[in-house]
């Protein structure tokens, strides 16, 4: 069973990369990850260090906070 706050927080991040129309490949090139990566994110598949979403808020123009609100 995936934890809620994994589900939340892909879904989040799913959004706010589709309102930027970025791909999965996109986003993980900006934010200096793998591409498989952002889509195990999305998909609740991984446990998101603080350092990850850090550099993912950066790649969506976001704070961590924001993303985890």
């Amino acid at each position: 069973m995936k934890k809620r706050v994994l589900v939340r927080f892909g879904q989040r991040v799913r959004a706010e990369r589709a309102k930027l129309e970025l791909s999965q490949e996109d986003l993980a090139s900006r934010a200096g990850v793998h591409r498989t990566y952002i889509g195990m994110i999305e998909r609740a598949e991984k446990n998101i260090t603080l350092e990850n979403i850090e550099k993912i808020a950066k790649a969506l123009s976001l704070s961590p906070k924001d993303l985890l609100d």
